[in-house]
């Protein structure tokens, strides 16, 4: 009998901690917001090198200015050249704040690279809108800064923000 309670406390347990992790991993804010989920994929899209998942999450405005402006016409070649070799790949982009102006957003992301930047050191930001067909669409950026630049200070409302485009 004692066995099968403790058996029983040990399996409620489990089954708690897994609705908590499942809990937390649905109200995560990219994860609420499709707006922070397109910030969110395009700079993990981007920054790592995927050009193929990065462009269509832009503007057709950006993927144009991205054509003209960016080497071979690769928004990851852009994303890529603002960071420091010595800081290695991009690890991971997350949400970190977004603040609303009118129906779009601008979205602030941090970044972790392999190498010389640690834990939320890359500030990024996105500007973001939906499009005529109901989709998010990344509209600008500026940033891959590390957080500790005074140039990573409000870089939605700076027009001289590091690395803005358009």
């Amino acid at each position: 009998m004692k066995s099968r309670t403790v058996l029983l406390l040990g399996l409620a347990a489990v089954i708690t901690l897994a609705l908590l992790i499942a809990l937390t991993a649905a109200l995560t804010p990219e994860n609420t917001n499709p707006a922070f989920a397109t910030a969110v994929a395009f700079v993990n899209a981007a920054a790592g090198g995927d050009d193929a998942a990065a462009m269509p999450l832009l503007t057709p405005a950006m993927q144009e200015w991205v054509r003209a402006n960016c080497p071979n016409g690769s928004v990851a070649a852009c994303a890529q050249g603002y960071t420091p070799p010595e800081w290695g790949g991009l690890l991971r982009a997350v949400f970190r704040r977004a603040t609303p102006d009118g129906p779009a957003w601008d979205v602030d992301i941090i970044a972790t690279y392999a190498q010389g930047t640690g834990f939320s050191g890359v500030c990024i930001y996105n500007r973001v809108e939906l499009d005529a067909a109901g989709e998010w669409r990344v509209a600008g950026w500026a940033g891959f800064v590390h957080c500790g630049d005074p140039a990573s200070r409000g870089m939605a409302s700076n027009p001289d923000a590091p690395n803005r485009a358009p």
